[in-house]
């Protein structure tokens, strides 16, 4: 089995910076494309970051210039750099992965718990 656990979210004022992770785990085989989500409170889940096992990133225009995704292939995680916050990134974010598992043939779309995200104005 894996599993994708995030780690980093918390309590933040406007301007700050936090660091999300999150470490994929169990039986992999390969991990492909490795993203974070964000969904607020009656808003529909969207797509933050995107960063592609050879490292090509893209954002959404919204964080661009203020979050930095990247990985670290050898320790299986990802990392969302957040930097100058404001209120409207307020949200849980998610960890998102296809990966294939040792043993089998196709990838599996793996989902982290979620890590709060709070920023206060």
């Amino acid at each position: 089995q894996v599993q994708l656990v995030e780690s980093g979210g918390g309590l933040v004022q406007a301007g700050g910076s936090l660091r999300l992770s999150c470490a994929a785990s169990g039986s992999i085989f390969s991990i492909y494309d490795m993203a974070w989500y964000r969904q607020a409170p009656r808003e529909q889940r969207e797509l933050v970051a995107v960063i592609t096992s050879g490292g090509s990133t893209n954002y959404a225009d919204s964080v661009k210039g203020r979050f930095t995704i990247s990985r670290d292939n050898a320790k299986n995680t990802v990392y969302l750099q957040m930097s100058s916050l404001k209120p409207e990134d307020t949200a849980v974010y998610y960890c998102n992965s296809d990966i294939i598992q040792r043993g089998e043939w196709s990838t599996r779309r793996y989902w982290g718990q979620g890590t709060q995200v709070t920023v206060s104005s």
